[in-house]
């Protein structure tokens, strides 16, 4: 009977999509500018930040653009400048919050240098978001509501786990530690899953910038006696729940916008298969 309805949810999933897809297309805010690293296009720097580093040492600023380093290869000295561009950023009120994290900065496909993760936004540079969306056995989907004390979208319903990779990290390795930290499980037992692929890339505007970001994802069925389990106080709740039941709180706007993206994805090319087998 449950399949039954889903099958009828099916078109509208495919509209929902579409929609979606749309308004993760936004052109930069007003006044930012393209950004290059090291002579690589890397991302647009919001007007805000462009005043607080136009002085830099480092740093060309031309009508068209913002050059940082551009006569040099990624090396030492190229990290240590972006390190202090983000403390400028930071001092300037401009990173919504410090994580002490370092994201790669990538250019044109090449890794050019490394920079705080809440410098990213403010320069507009391109993040590499990991995902993975779990199903039970019986075609209900694992979700994962994001803590109160979020800075991005906080007690929104997202995918089961969710993360930023890290310098250094493959993508592999991002998921497997994100896995960990989020939802408390181990890569033995999320070894019955499908590739890491790029969904879309996302490109909206921010309060605090242009967040330009890869949506990656792989998906998994979670054996029975599994229940994931938060480690890092990111994750206020897991949830089970069937595809009506999820159709129900998208439609409340309960979930990210790119957790919908994946999710929709996933219940297209689930059921879709299921038709065609059946």
């Amino acid at each position: 009977m449950e399949q039954a309805q889903i099958k009828t949810l099916l078109p509208q999933l495919k509209e929902r999509y579409e929609a979606l897809v749309a308004k993760t297309q936004e052109l930069p805010p007003d006044g930012s500018r393209p950004i290059t690293v090291c002579g690589r296009l890397c991302g647009w720097v919001s007007a805000q930040a462009l005043d607080c580093l136009s002085e830099l040492s480092g740093i060309m600023v031309t009508e068209e653009a913002i050059h940082i380093a551009w006569a040099d290869e990624p090396s030492p000295r190229v990290d240590h400048l972006l390190a202090h561009i983000a403390q400028m950023l930071d001092e300037h009120g401009l990173i919504r919050s410090w994580r002490d994290e370092l994201l790669e900065v990538i250019g044109e496909g090449q890794v050019v240098g490394a920079i705080e993760r809440g410098a990213m936004r403010p320069l507009g540079f391109l993040t590499q978001a990991v995902h993975l969306n779990a199903w039970s056995a019986d075609h209900k989907l694992w979700i994962a509501k994001r803590a109160a004390h979020k800075n991005t979208d906080p007690n929104y319903w997202d995918t089961l786990v969710g993360g930023l990779a890290a310098a250094g990290e493959d993508l592999e390795q991002s998921l497997v530690r994100e896995t960990e930290e989020e939802a408390g499980l181990n890569e033995d037992q999320i070894r019955e899953r499908g590739p890491l692929r790029t969904l879309l890339r996302m490109h909206r505007r921010l309060p605090e910038g242009y967040q330009v970001e890869n949506v990656i994802v792989s998906h998994c069925t979670l054996a029975v006696d599994v229940r994931p389990q938060n480690q890092d106080g990111e994750v206020s709740e897991f949830r089970l729940v069937s595809v009506p039941q999820w159709w129900e709180m998208a439609q409340q706007g309960a979930f990210t916008i790119e957790a919908e993206l994946i999710m929709i994805d996933s219940i297209l090319t689930r059921f879709a298969t299921c038709n065609q087998a059946a």
